[in-house]
């Protein structure tokens, strides 16, 4: 019996798990340069994009754990990057704000996809590869939300 199934190129998790770890290095040194870690940068997209939402919400959306998102919140706040505030409407809902500062940082950071971007296809892959990439994987992670969701209603 050789158990083929359980080298590690047989495995869709390694590629992909590796492929996270090499691309958040590839952010290094422009986030670096802004004084973010890749966490800080993923919150600061969401919150970019949609000011003024709770924790849980943010949580969702970076599919992290709130017990793992808050003590990264309160690190942003004492940078000056975000605040923090208990609804008015539901005390136990905390509202997430961008200050200046971490508005301001958006312009900062607005390069830094292109530059990925053109930092990977230098090394072999069209745009259009890592569009599709990008796309299938979204679609898988679409798909495993979703067993997970329907496995936590079963319990």
């Amino acid at each position: 019996m050789e158990f083929d199934q359980l080298k590690l190129s047989n495995q869709l998790c390694f590629p992909v798990y590796a492929a996270s770890r090499l691309i958040t290095r590839e952010y290094q040194p422009h986030l670096g340069k802004l004084g973010i870690t890749y966490p800080q940068y993923l919150v600061l997209m969401v919150l970019w994009e949609t000011d003024g939402i709770t924790v849980n919400d943010i949580s969702e959306k970076l599919i992290l754990n709130t017990n793992t998102l808050t003590p990264l919140l309160k690190r942003m706040e004492s940078m000056g990057l975000i605040t923090r505030k208990r609804s008015e409407s539901d005390e136990r809902k905390v509202e997430i704000r961008l200050t200046e500062k971490g508005r301001e940082l958006r312009i900062s950071a607005s390069g830094i996809p292109q530059e990925l971007i053109n930092g990977i296809q230098n090394s072999a892959l069209s745009v259009d590869k890592l569009i599709e990439l990008r796309d299938n994987l979204n679609e898988l992670v679409g798909k495993l939300r979703q067993k997970g969701d329907e496995e936590e209603k079963e319990v």
